[in-house]
């Protein structure tokens, strides 16, 4: 028996075509021990191979997963990558961000603050994750990803998954520089020269600048929430959740 309960699991709330597969996994129903507890799916921490492992099997099972996903190493850059069905690979790509073309590939990244975002388009022909941090963000990882999908604006749909909030994300000036973004993404935190950001908002304009008006997002906060998120923000070790999409062949 791989897990004693279905996995917790957020589905987009977008209009995507009825061919695509996405979801968000929280940190429940796994099985690795504190301070991973409990469905840590991240290679790259200090938890034990074996538990991540599992959860892995875990993850495939309970979402009746078409192929392995392919798991990225994540270095908070812009670069994207084409997977395609026959790709192989031994060692994960330096990538934040994985897009196909291909029915059955498994796109995936993995956070615990970072903002996850799903793209499709409105024919489901084409999906793509990306892992979004401020330094990705501010790198150019959306419009990267837009350019690699190689589709009109409006006919790209994308949805941001559940990050750190725009009451717990607190930055410096040097940051907010190299951000940008509008007025509303922003307002001032009680330590000096600091302010708050929404993340979902940079997300949503820089998607409006590039004519992708259709992004919606989940309002949940990895680092408010620590039931059922891992934050890296909040507590320094923890484990990875993953977002995870494909389109059904």
């Amino acid at each position: 028996m791989l897990g004693q309960n279905p996995l917790n699991v957020l589905r987009p709330n977008w209009s995507a075509p009825a061919n695509i597969r996405a979801f968000s996994t929280t940190r429940l129903h796994g099985v690795s021990t504190a301070p991973y507890d409990s469905l840590n799916l991240g290679t790259h921490v200090a938890d034990s191979p074996e538990s991540v492992a599992r959860n892995r099997r875990i993850l495939i099972h309970d979402l009746q997963l078409p192929a392995q996903p392919v798991w990225l190493d994540q270095v908070h850059s812009s670069h994207v990558v084409q997977i395609r069905s026959d790709f192989e690979h031994t060692v994960p790509v330096q990538a934040d961000g994985a897009f196909s073309r291909d029915a059955g590939v498994v796109c995936a990244v993995l956070t615990a603050d970072c903002l996850p975002i799903f793209i499709t388009n409105t024919r489901g022909d084409r999906v793509a994750a990306i892992h979004a941090g401020w330094r990705g963000l501010a790198a150019g990882i959306i419009e990267t990803a837009v350019t690699e999908l190689q589709e009109y604006p409006e006919q790209l749909i994308a949805w941001g998954g559940p990050c750190i909030g725009p009451t717990a994300f607190e930055v410096g000036g040097e940051v907010v520089a190299q951000l940008g973004g509008p007025n509303e993404a922003y307002r001032d935190a009680s330590n000096d020269g600091k302010q708050y950001v929404d993340l979902q908002l940079i997300a949503a304009d820089r998607f409006k600048q590039l004519g992708v008006d259709n992004y919606t997002y989940s309002k949940a906060c990895t680092y408010s929430d620590s039931e059922h998120f891992y934050s890296y923000r909040r507590d320094g070790e923890c484990g990875r959740m993953a977002s995870l999409i494909w389109m059904q062949s």
